[in-house]
């Protein structure tokens, strides 16, 4: 697990709050998905199936369940780094970015509940890029993507695709493989 753990709120150790707190979480990325930052917290509540005060007992605050949903999928891209080293170079890179890319596109409608100068945000920041470096680090060493391309490159190009409008879905993905396909030394 990639050590972010710190930034959250600690998960409560007996087994009924650890569900209800695992619940909330889970809820609160999908309602922050689907409504933004200003989804209401008593819906939230609600479909986690807890009452509003112990939502407001795991999470004092809207900014304070934000940061924890942010910092619970942040966490998800930096391990799946670890499962992308089990492939061919090239192969673990783009596909970890393919999930970056999906990352991106969920973490959105969150932005605008986001302190982006807070220290949880910068450090999940500097994490995601400490997970994707050595994946480049990697398919460059094999050859089989630029040598005159930095972590902060790739990074930036992912970005923008994630953020940008498609009118369809399948779109977004084209345009990552062409991308992707202008990373490579050789055919992809």
């Amino acid at each position: 697990m990639t050590a972010l753990t710190h930034l959250r709120v600690a998960r409560p150790n007996r087994a009924d709050a650890a569900r209800n707190y695992d619940a909330i979480l889970a809820v609160a990325r999908v309602a922050f998905a689907e409504q933004g930052a200003d989804a209401p917290l008593e819906e939230i509540a609600r479909r986690a199936g807890v009452g509003v005060a112990t939502l407001y007992r795991n999470f004092p605050t809207r900014e304070v369940l934000i940061e924890n949903v942010y910092v619970t999928e942040v966490e998800a891209v930096c391990d799946m780094a670890g499962a992308a080293e089990s492939r061919a170079p090239r192969d673990g890179l783009y596909a970890w970015l393919r999930r970056f890319v999906e990352y991106i596109g969920a973490k959105q409608p969150l932005a605008a509940g986001l302190n982006r100068e807070s220290a949880a945000y910068l450090e999940c920041r500097r994490a995601l890029y400490a997970a994707g470096g050595p994946l480049l680090e990697r398919a460059q060493q094999a050859g089989e993507v630029r040598a005159d391309v930095t972590i902060d490159d790739v990074m930036r190009l992912a970005s923008a695709i994630a953020s940008g409008h498609f009118p369809r879905p399948d779109q977004r993905d084209h345009v990552l493989t062409v991308a992707l396909d202008g990373l490579s030394r050789g055919p992809a």
